[in-house]
C-alpha cells in the first residue's frame, strides 16, 4: 500500500496561495539591488522604478480589459476589499448607508461590513441557493434609496461557485448603485471584462496566480471617488498613500503578462484534471458530495464534503500522505467553526465540518492526480472505519450511478 507519494509532496491547494512562477523571481531581482529607487523621485533611480512600475500597471490592465490609470497597487486582496467598500462607504455616507453582499462573500468583505455596521451602516445580504449561486431577483429586491454600494464576489474561494458578476453589473447600473467584486479568485484564471460587467471596483492579489504575496490591486473605474484609508504622501492618485512595493510590483506585472498569454491552454489542462478528480471521487467513495455549482465554477477547485469524516482530520491525514489540501479558506482554516460558505448554501454543522477542498495549479501533472485519486478512497475509509458518525451500513444505491462517468 502507497504511503507517501511516488512523485514528491503534491500541492492542490492554490486558492490559499501559488508557488512563485520563476520567471516572476527573475523579473523581481533586479529590483532588490540594482534599480532600486523610490518611483515618486525625480532622478534617474526613480524614473527606473517608475518605468517598471507603469509597465507592470499596464500588464495588470490587460489582464481585467481595464485602462492602466484604473489600478491602484495595495498589499493585497484583503486591503483592497477594504479599500473599495470603506472607500464608498465613507465618501457617500450622506447619500445613503446601505451596502448589499452575500453571506458567502469572504472574511475580507464580510468582517468590513460588520465593522461597518458598527458605524450605523446597514447590512443586506442576498440569499444564495445550494449551489451557491446568488438570487439575482432577492439582490433587485434589496436595493433601495439608501443603497450605495453591491460587493458581490466574482468567484467563491471555499467552492468555486462563479457568479453572473455582468447580471450583477447591469442591476447596480440601472440603480445607480457602486459594484465592486472580490475576483482575488478568478483573475489570472478566467476572462474578466470590466467595462462588460459594469464593475466600478474590483480587488486583485498577486499571489492567486504565481505572483509574490503582498501585493495586489484595486481597480477603480475612472471617475469614481474614494475617501481613503491611509493618508500620507499621496501615492496612487491619492488612494492609497505609500511609497511602491516595486519588485512587488514587477513581479505582479510579470505574473499578469504570464496569465494572460497561458489563461486558455491553463484552464483547459487545469479544467481536465478537476473533472477527473470529480468524477473519481463521487464514484469511488460512497456517500460524498460536490460542493458549489457542477459547471458554473472556478477550473481549478474541486470541494467536496463527505459524510461520517470530519474536514480537519482528513486534511491532517492527507498531509501525511504527501498530499496538501484544505477544508476551505485559508484565512479561517484555524478556526474550528463550520464555515459560513457551507453554512449559507443550507448545509447543517456535521457536514460543513467534513469538507474538502483540492484546488490545481498549473505545475499540477497527471501522475499527482493519479496519485490523489488512489490515496483519497483510502483515508476517507481509514477515517470512517474510526468514526463515530460513520454508519457502518449503508445503502450503496444511495451513491453509485450518480455520475454517468465510470471511475479509472
Amino acid at each position: 500500500m502507497m504511503s507517501k507519494s511516488t512523485v514528491g509532496r503534491i500541492y492542490m491547494d492554490h486558492a490559499a496561495t501559488t508557488p512563485v512562477d520563476p520567471e516572476v523571481v527573475q523579473a523581481m531581482l533586479p529590483y532588490f539591488t540594482r534599480y532600486f529607487g523610490n518611483a515618486s523621485s525625480l532622478h534617474s533611480f526613480g524614473g527606473e522604478a517608475y518605468d517598471a512600475m507603469e509597465n507592470a500597471r499596464a500588464n495588470i490592465a490587460k489582464l481585467i480589459r481595464a485602462e492602466k490609470e484604473e489600478i491602484v497597487f495595495t498589499a493585497g486582496g484583503t486591503e483592497s476589499d477594504n479599500i473599495a467598500i470603506k472607500g464608498i462607504a465613507f465618501k457617500n455616507r450622506s447619500r445613503g448607508k446601505h451596502i448589499i453582499t452575500s453571506p458567502i462573500e469572504h472574511p475580507a468583505v464580510m468582517e468590513t461590513c460588520a465593522y461597518l455596521e458598527t458605524l450605523g451602516f446597514r447590512i443586506s445580504y442576498a440569499p444564495v441557493d445550494s449551489y451557491g449561486v446568488v438570487d439575482l431577483s432577492e439582490l433587485e429586491k434589496a436595493v433601495t434609496e439608501e443603497t450605495i454600494l453591491i460587493s458581490i464576489q466574482h468567484a467563491n474561494n471555499e467552492i468555486g461557485t462563479i457568479q453572473n458578476i455582468e447580471a450583477v453589473g447591469e442591476i447596480a447600473n440601472k440603480k445607480d448603485v457602486y459594484f465592486h467584486t472580490d475576483a482575488v479568485q478568478s483573475t489570472g484564471k478566467i476572462p474578466i471584462d470590466v467595462g462588460k460587467a459594469n464593475v466600478d471596483l474590483l480587488s486583485i492579489a498577486s499571489h492567486k496566480f504565481h505572483g509574490p504575496k503582498g501585493v495586489g490591486a484595486l481597480y477603480v473605474r475612472e471617475g469614481v471617488a474614494l475617501d481613503p484609508l491611509v493618508h500620507g504622501g499621496g501615492q496612487e492618485k491619492g488612494h492609497r498613500s505609500s511609497t511602491e512595493n516595486i519588485p512587488g510590483i514587477v513581479g505582479f506585472g510579470k505574473a499578469a503578462e504570464i496569465a494572460y498569454a497561458r489563461m486558455t491552454p491553463d484552464r483547459e489542462r487545469v479544467s481536465a484534471m478537476r473533472d477527473r478528480i470529480i468524477r473519481n471521487v463521487l464514484n469511488q467513495i460512497p456517500l460524498s458530495y460536490l460542493n458549489g455549482h457542477p459547471t458554473q465554477r472556478l477550473p481549478n477547485n474541486a470541494s467536496f464534503r463527505f459524510e461520517g469524516v470530519e474536514g480537519e482530520s482528513l486534511v491532517l491525514s492527507l498531509d501525511g500522505k504527501g498530499v496538501a489540501a484544505s477544508t476551505g479558506s485559508a484565512c479561517s482554516s484555524k478556526k474550528l467553526r463550520p464555515s459560513h460558505v457551507l453554512m449559507a448554501i443550507g448545509l447543517n454543522e456535521v457536514q460543513a465540518h467534513g469538507s474538502l477542498r483540492l484546488t490545481l495549479g498549473r505545475e499540477n501533472t497527471e501522475e499527482e492526480v493519479s496519485y490523489v485519486i488512489k490515496v483519497l478512497p483510502e483515508v476517507v475509509a481509514k477515517m470512517r472505519a474510526i468514526s463515530p458518525l460513520w454508519q457502518k451500513r449503508i445503502d450503496v444505491g444511495k451513491w453509485r450511478g450518480k455520475v454517468s462517468v465510470q471511475p479509472e
